[in-house]
């Protein structure tokens, strides 16, 4: 089988599907040339019961939902029947071949043949058309012989896929493009060929514009540039996909296992397991997601992270893998191999956010999939409008031939998912991983920054800063207890508490109210550490509530130890704000959005924090679900909201927002959550996030009006009889040339100053 997971509907579908016995499975598909094949591939598939399917022409991934079970080779003939080919893409692995490359190279053979004789071909027709008497006996074979390599071999690949879109009763951009070679060929042998021919000629411009001189040179030239708008579209396609390639084959090959013995054996990656030991030396990259238990090296991890200072680990310290060691030898103890590492589950992001479909592709599919059958049916009209006009059998397939060729709609197909696959390796370069067309949709009218405090503005590594304890209590009792409970819980706080007081008892019946506190029992007392409001219920001495109001107005969190009933002590702890948050702010202010800190932590404390970084409002003591409140009234408001989080605690308002952004060292349900993740604990990542996706998606607009406006402009321009075939031929090509490159801008993003 594929690729199969549990199951959420593809992109692409807005048909909600049970989750229930169903499969993810994907494709590579093969052998699509436009937008057109990918909607008709789409199209066949979807006709499968209980399936659902859409297929990218950009990233040629076919991404269906099934029932469980379903045989890949049944959907793989599916996609043969439409006219390509398939096969299923194996679970976990990041596609590192260059398909655009290898059709790049065909395409350059092909046209390289194609140029040379339309060169001779070329000049030959113009000279006989403009001067008759260089005419000499068989010039017309001569004529034939050179034209037959191209419009046949050279131009083979457009009347293949033509002829087997024709089996299936379907057509693409490839008949439209071998319709009008075929037809200039055959209109040519006629010309040439027929006994009443004469030649009407008096100029070069006549011979190359006007439709009296339509020999082969036209079917050549019409050959020749589209196979080379073709080949550099192939070329910038590769581009495009290069940094997504260049992330996967980042992974290591090979990893040194360490044997119980103390020797060393060499195996290849698939092989190592959770628990094995494996030794890493300077230059090599780390295997798997791990922890160190021997040695200290500098480990690059710009690959993960996009940052270029190398970072030290030591024993104890977690390492990813995909990243580089750069000195000294580190002996690891894998924590996650294969395709549950971090490396690999980034690499899956950028997979799929380049396989689904925003909502101005999907629309272009439609566009696209009805064009072709509407060109013919325009060209038909064209040529009896010219004949009905009295302008002869030349003038009449010269405009016909003109629209078939100028309207192929190429470049409407390529229009968003070059872009987006551009977008998103280059995200990935910087650290920054798109999940798909949404994040770039929702950012047209982001005005509305949200942060959470605790591990995204703050450094999250929160530190004991006083113990409080009441008369009777002791402070190291009081921590201790409090450190019993909060050893049980993953958040920021309990990790300070815990770390303060590494030997305490172990803790029973454990439980977490989000948002409030936790609770357990500890040595047989019942214990409660908690926010000030959930533990004062029973009331507090003056000496805590001192305690209180003294820390909060450092801008530090409180929380309240009670034993049996009874508050006994307060514990402060103390964060650090990030270096880069106030520039973050201060950036985001530049370009006009609003920014507000959102924190279940207390008023007193986030006001701090927010006048230190320069965030405009401040709303605090909010529980999760009141987190999620506050997104939709803001949304209620009017405002398009933006949610910047790590925790837990955050991934109901990450869902909630318009664009949630989660801090890629969070935990695993915001990143789950979020539409983007920011690998770099680094906030000047959010408005460098925001500039990408906004930019992304003007790109896609650019290419989708020159798209829609090319062909609106051209096929009247061409109809009129205003284009002879051949301009038309290089015109077409141009079109997706400009589409293309216009997207490969994207990849210079961040290395030039952001504007709004």
């Amino acid at each position: 089988m594929g690729t199969t997971t549990s199951t959420q509907t593809p992109a692409g579908t807005d048909v909600p599907v049970a989750t229930l016995d169903r499969a993810r499975v994907q494709l590579d598909v093969s052998g699509m040339s436009c937008a057109s094949c990918a909607a008709r591939v789409q199209t066949a598939l979807n006709k499968l019961p209980e399936v659902r399917a859409s297929v990218n022409f950009g990233t040629r991934v076919a991404t269906i939902e099934a029932p469980a079970g379903i045989d890949d080779t049944v959907l793989c003939d599916v996609v043969r029947k439409a006219g390509c080919d398939a096969s299923p893409r194996e679970a976990g692995t990041a596609r590192i071949d260059d398909p655009d490359a290898d059709h790049a190279r065909s395409l350059m053979l092909r046209l390289a043949v194609a140029a040379v004789l339309f060169v001779p071909l070329a000049d030959l027709s113009v000279m006989f058309a403009v001067v008759p008497s260089t005419r000499f006996t068989g010039w017309q074979w001569v004529l034939t012989a050179l034209a037959a390599p191209v419009v046949l071999w050279a131009a083979w690949p457009f009347h293949q896929k033509a002829l087997r879109m024709a089996r299936h009763g379907g057509a693409s951009m490839e008949t439209l493009i071998s319709v009008g070679i075929l037809s200039a060929s055959v209109w040519s042998l006629y010309t040439v060929f027929s006994s009443d021919h004469t030649v009407t000629a008096t100029g070069i411009w006549q011979a190359l514009v006007g439709s009296d001189a339509i020999y082969f040179e036209v079917a050549a030239g019409v050959t020749v540039f589209v196979l080379a708008g073709r080949y550099f579209e192939a070329r910038a396609k590769s581009k495009a996909g290069s940094a997504l390639r260049a992330l996967a084959e980042l992974s290591a090959k090979d990893v040194t296992l360490l044997l119980a013995d103390g020797s060393e054996l060499v195996i290849p990656t698939d092989e190592l397991a959770e628990q094995h030991r494996f030794v890493v030396r300077p230059g090599q990259t780390i295997a798997a997601d791990g922890l160190v238990v021997d040695g200290s090296a500098a480990v690059d991890m710009s690959a993960m992270t996009g940052e270029a200072k190398p970072q030290r680990v030591r024993p104890g310290d977690q390492v990813i893998g995909g990243t580089i060691v750069l000195d000294g030898r580190l002996v690891v103890e894998a924590a996650a191999v294969g395709a549950d590492t971090r490396f690999a589950g980034m690499v899956r992001l950028v997979e799929e956010a380049q396989a689904q479909k925003a909502d101005a592709q999907r629309l272009a599919d439609r566009v696209s999939a009805v064009f072709v059958p509407c060109v013919f049916v325009i060209a038909a009209l064209t040529a009896v409008g010219w004949l009905l006009a009295g302008g002869g059998a030349n003038q009449a397939v010269s405009a016909a031939l003109a629209v078939l060729v100028i309207a192929c709609p190429c470049a409407l197909g390529l229009a968003t998912p070059t872009a987006m696959m551009v977008a998103s390796g280059r995200g990935a370069q910087l650290g920054i991983f798109l999940k798909g067309h949404r994040a770039l949709e929702a950012t047209r009218a982001v005005d509305t920054v949200v942060f959470d405090k605790t591990g995204t503005l703050t450094t999250g590594r929160l530190t004991v800063s006083a113990v409080t304890a009441e008369q009777g209590w002791d402070g190291e009792a009081v921590l201790a207890l409090a450190a019993a409970v909060e050893a049980a819980s993953e958040h920021a706080v309990a990790l300070a508490i815990s770390a303060s007081a590494p030997r305490h008892a172990e803790v029973e019946d454990f439980r977490s109210t989000p948002g409030r506190g936790v609770s357990g029992v500890v040595g047989g007392r019942a214990v409660r550490v908690g926010k000030p409001a959930w533990i004062a219920s029973s009331g507090l001495s003056p000496t805590l509530t001192a305690a209180r109001r003294t820390a909060e107005s450092r801008g530090e969190t409180v929380v309240f130890v009670e034993v049996d009933g009874q508050p006994c002590g307060a514990v402060a702890v103390s964060d650090t704000v990030k270096d880069s948050a106030a520039d973050a702010v201060a950036t985001l202010h530049a370009r006009g959005l609003r920014t507000v800190l959102l924190t279940g932590d207390n008023a007193a404390s986030a006001g701090a924090v927010a006048a230190r970084v320069g965030i405009d409002e401040v709303i605090a003591d909010v529980l999760p679900d009141g987190k999620v409140d506050v997104i939709e009234q803001l949304r209620e408001q009017g405002r398009v909201v933006a949610m910047v989080g790590d925790g837990i605690n955050d991934g109901p308002a990450l869902a909630c927002a318009d664009l949630g952004m989660a801090i890629g060292r969070g935990t695993d349900v915001a990143i789950s959550t979020a539409d983007v993740v920011l690998v770099r604990d680094d906030l000047t990542t959010v408005p460098v996030a925001l500039g990408l996706a906004a930019a992304t998606m003007r790109t896609i607009k650019v290419n989708l009006v020159w798209a829609f406006g090319y062909n609106v402009a051209a096929i009247p321009i061409a109809a009129a009889g205003l284009l002879n075939p051949l301009i038309a031929g290089a015109a077409m090509a141009f079109s997706s040339f400009f589409v293309v490159s216009n997207s490969l801008r994207l990849r210079n993003f961040g290395s030039v100053p952001l504007h709004r």
